[in-house]
């Protein structure tokens, strides 16, 4: 078990940052500065209202977990970079995260996001499952700083892994399985 530092925003004050570091380094400058308001040793009680795990999760992933409303200004560009979308977490209609996005699925010709390979589960890295789900089942949602789907748990859970950790590349067979399980009609060749 390690020691986290858990600090607020001064900018959004309802904005929590938890940090392995006491500096806090890690956590974004765009919605600081920061200030640090608690320390919760190995052996420490967990009143902090999100799972330890999901918080180790973060930083393991990130270097920082963020939790609470942010009111970012939104960008007037229709474009994202890959490396903002990557680590989002997918939220379901009732506001509970079901997973992250750990890459992006793109069609080479066309230059499309297809489906994005979603993980969940695991600790530390150990044991993260790996679904793929397509794309456009996922929208932007603003208070959550992440993407919301009506797709649930369970359904991610189930679906059919096109590309993970056991696998190079997604063979044919795997995609007609993922697109029978999305009754996703063919958008083209991956």
């Amino acid at each position: 078990m390690r020691t986290y530092y858990v600090f607020q925003s001064k900018a959004e004050p309802g904005l929590r940052g938890f940090a392995e570091t006491a500096t806090g380094d890690a956590l974004p400058a765009d919605v600081g500065p920061w200030v640090l308001t608690q320390q919760i040793g190995p052996n420490e009680e967990w009143n902090q209202g999100i799972s330890r795990a999901i918080v180790a999760a973060g930083i393991l992933e990130n270097g920082f977990y963020l939790w609470g409303p942010v009111n970012r200004a939104t960008s007037s560009h229709p474009v994202i970079e890959s490396d903002r979308v990557e680590g989002t977490a997918v939220y379901n209609p009732h506001g509970t995260q079901i997973g992250t996005i750990k890459r992006l699925l793109i069609e080479k010709v066309s230059g499309r996001v297809l489906y994005v390979d979603v993980t969940f589960g695991g600790f530390f890295g150990l044991g993260v499952h790996h679904r793929t789900i397509p794309w456009d089942k996922l929208s932007y949602d603003k208070e959550f700083e992440g993407y919301r789907t009506d797709v649930t748990e369970a359904q991610v859970q189930g679906a059919p892994a096109f590309y993970g950790d056991d696998t190079v590349w997604p063979d044919r067979r795997r995609e007609q399985e993922m697109r029978d399980y999305w009754h996703d009609i063919p958008r083209g060749p991956i």
